[in-house]
């Protein structure tokens, strides 16, 4: 009788459950991930540990942290997943994958310095449509690598603005907005809206998000490099949601999208709108994904939602309120 292989030993789902205990970092996070008990992911990373010789996770401080042969397993094992899913994944899951009766829970990384109702839209609309998914809104900032985010699976959809969107990753296009300023109702660009030339706005202090990786530059910025320009940034948040606020008692400038803007202008008293004196391409908002969710039933759905979602917000108008008017 023939001694069994080390394939007899490993099915596809003892995989995905190796790389779900990994980067959920926890047990009991990696079987509601996987719709399933506790002690089934604990015996099965009981398997995983003695086919590997290592514990692939371990106590650290109040939680779980992967070995360092669990990180080197990480991606090889994803590689297997987007393998799997291509050679049997689409067609099988498209039978399957039925929104109204769907439990799958989708991450979504996403800046906050979207249209403020595009979330709260896309919610609204799930809740109706499907009403057992369940979705994680995580923030897109300077300690998340989308991009390892999105390879590794922890991820499904990243939504942000970009002046050259990464080219490894697929991308759809969700909606694009006017560049504008927004100020205080007592900002000399609403007192004299004459003199808000391009000197003054550089001159300006301007608070702006923080990049989200070391050495990165937001659109804004990147854009005025292109053209050899600067602006004087005094503050950097990573949460752009109280730029308006600090705007509204402050002689700072924050640039972004007139959809973003006008949201709080009717919100927050003493804000306005102005017309941004250097000349900039549109805010392109995308959504990216990766191979691993590309040919995906699920993941094919929620980008169409997204897309209809943000199709149906109201469109910036096609000018910008003149500075000084009220």
């Amino acid at each position: 009788m023939s001694q069994p292989t080390l394939f007899d030993k490993i099915e596809l789902h003892l995989v995905r459950v190796l790389h779900t205990v990994i980067t959920e970092r926890s047990v009991s996070r990696a079987a509601l991930r996987l719709r399933t008990t506790q002690p089934a992911v604990s015996a099965q990373l009981k398997r995983l540990r003695a086919l590997v010789g290592d514990p692939l996770l371990v106590r650290s401080g109040t939680g779980m942290a992967p070995t360092a042969v669990a990180l080197q397993l990480l991606e090889p094992a994803a590689e297997l997943l987007r393998n799997a899913e291509r050679l049997f994944g689409s067609r099988a899951e498209a039978l399957a994958f039925d929104p109204a009766h769907s439990e799958t829970t989708f991450r979504v990384a996403a800046s906050d310095y979207l249209d403020p109702q595009f979330l709260p839209a896309l919610v609204t609309r799930l809740r109706a449509e499907a009403p057992g998914i369940r979705v994680e809104v995580l923030p897109l900032s300077a300690e998340f690598d989308y991009r390892k985010g999105l390879a590794r699976g922890e991820v499904d959809l990243v939504i942000g603005n970009w002046l050259r969107p990464p080219a490894e990753l697929h991308l759809g296009r969700l909606l694009s907005d006017e560049i504008v300023c927004l100020v205080a109702e007592d900002h000399p660009a609403v007192k004299s809206p004459r003199s808000w030339t391009a000197e003054r706005y550089l001159a300006s202090e301007h608070i702006a998000p923080t990049p989200l990786h070391p050495g990165a530059r937001g659109v804004i910025d990147e854009h005025l490099d292109a053209l050899g320009l600067a602006r004087d940034i005094v503050v950097r948040s990573p949460y752009f949601g109280l730029g308006p606020q600090m705007v509204a008692h402050s002689r700072l400038v924050l640039t972004t999208g007139r959809l973003f803007c006008s949201r709080y202008v009717g919100q927050l008293p003493g804000l306005r709108i102005v017309r941004c004196p250097v000349p900039f391409p549109a805010l392109v908002y995308y959504q990216l994904w990766h191979e691993l969710s590309h040919q995906s039933a699920a993941g094919r759905w929620l980008r169409g939602v997204m897309r209809d979602v943000a199709r149906g917000l109201p469109k910036p108008g096609a000018t910008v309120p003149r500075a000084g008017a009220h």
